[in-house]
């Protein structure tokens, strides 16, 4: 890798869905929710980590496994407030708009590793003769 994390759109990207699901968080109906806040920022968080961590071992393969497990925690998020707006706790409008900007980091994470996928170095062919 050649670019600096930071510099990759969808770790931008992640930043955003944390600042949305602190913004959830401070909604009328959580302030007891201790468990289930925690996990929502856990998951979140996970997002942006992963990406951060996975792009410093400068190894596609490695980058590729990270990235899927960001893909995974988006899901998290994901069902986290799909069980919020089921349960009827904080504000169901943002928790929509986390639930979209969530697939749209899943859907970014799936065409990084699908271009990481195409570009990981394949090892030389011994040509003995």
């Amino acid at each position: 890798m050649t670019k600096n994390f930071e510099n990759f759109p969808v770790y931008v990207k992640s930043l955003d869905l944390i600042e949305k699901a602190y913004q959830f968080l401070k909604s009328k109906g959580l302030e007891k929710e201790f468990e289930f806040n925690n996990q929502i920022k856990r998951a979140s968080f996970s997002i942006s980590n992963n990406i951060a961590e996975g792009s410093e071992y400068n190894n596609n393969k490695q980058f590729i496994k990270y990235l899927k497990i960001a893909k995974g925690s988006c899901a998290e998020v994901r069902s986290m407030m799909i069980v919020s707006k089921r349960l009827k706790l904080g504000d169901e409008e943002m928790a929509e708009e986390i639930i979209i900007v969530s697939r749209e980091i899943s859907s970014n994470i799936s065409n990084f590793v699908k271009y990481l996928s195409e570009n990981i170095e394949k090892p030389q062919s011994l040509n003995f003769k």
